[in-house]
């Protein structure tokens, strides 16, 4: 196995389409895979040295665009008054430890495609879009559409993530992100992320999306329309629970079985929502 450095993104892509490449980011995902043999890379193109890959921009209409080499650690530092960044920036106290999170990025998060991870049901919920670069240029990846599997997204060879661009949301949407893990800095054994508008005591915004009980994130939006005009009641919020564990296909490992992922789902749910709801009656105050 070989390190190359390149220093434009050019460079980089010209040396993903070598057979057995792959993109080295903060590398706390990659390395522990390899350390498990489970990849085996033959050459590591680290991107440490692209400087556009760490940026943080503003959008025309109020979004913003993260770049894929920005840290766990400066997305704790994103501006809440974008709720979709707020959502974000809000999930970072429960990911891993202080030392991953000052290595670990956005980009690496979301190209590992762990069910379990904190980023990619976070992505899903904001309605994010995966900026992909490769020799013809940039496209651009809905959240839900680029995740595939475990460890599977719409990332081809030769490509790199650049960015994450995060859209504006209405005015006074609350964000919440809830987590159940069996240890502090754990994956999660299952995760709710919900973004939730209230406008005269009334739902008028609601996004909600489920991780690590699927093999990727589950978001029905079917099921937030249950939400939309409604107070949001405890009968409600149970109903919308059920739903999105009915929508769930959990699965079981050495955290929890796939009965006990389907039995919390439901009270994840009416946390987040509720939690979510709190924080956007506080803004409109």
């Amino acid at each position: 196995m070989r390190l190359e450095t390149p220093r434009s993104l050019d460079e980089a892509l010209s040396l993903l389409t070598s057979p057995g490449a792959h993109c080295l980011a903060g590398g706390q995902s990659l390395v522990a895979m390899m350390n498990a043999r489970l990849i085996e890379p033959e050459l590591l193109v680290s991107l440490r040295l692209l400087p556009d890959l760490r940026r943080v921009e503003a959008l025309e209409g109020g979004g913003l665009r993260v770049g894929a080499m920005v840290t766990y650690r400066e997305i704790a530092d994103l501006p809440r008054e974008n709720a979709a960044a707020s959502l974000f920036a809000q999930a970072v106290p429960v990911v891993a430890h202080p030392a991953i999170r000052t290595q670990g990025t956005i980009g690496g998060s979301l190209c590992q495609a762990d069910p379990a991870a904190d980023f990619p049901v976070l992505a899903v919920c904001a309605e994010a879009t995966i900026r992909i670069a490769g020799s013809d240029g940039v496209r651009v990846v809905a959240g839900a559409d680029f995740f595939e599997g475990v460890f599977e997204t719409a990332v081809e060879q030769g490509e790199i993530v650049v960015a994450v661009d995060l859209p504006a949301l209405p005015d006074g949407v609350g964000a919440h992100y809830e987590k159940f893990m069996l240890t502090d800095g754990d994956y999660a054994v299952a995760s709710v992320a919900a973004l939730i508008g209230v406008k005269d005591d009334v739902c008028s915004f609601a996004r909600v999306a489920v991780g690590g009980c699927n093999t990727e994130p589950v978001r029905s939006t079917q099921v937030e329309q249950m939400l939309v005009g409604t107070d949001l009641s405890p009968d409600l919020l149970a109903r919308t629970g059920a739903e999105l564990a009915n929508a769930c296909d959990p699965f079981d490992d050495f955290r929890a079985s796939r009965d006990y992922r389907l039995k919390i789902i439901p009270r994840l749910v009416a946390r987040a929502i509720e939690a979510a709801r709190r924080k956007a009656e506080t803004q409109n105050d």
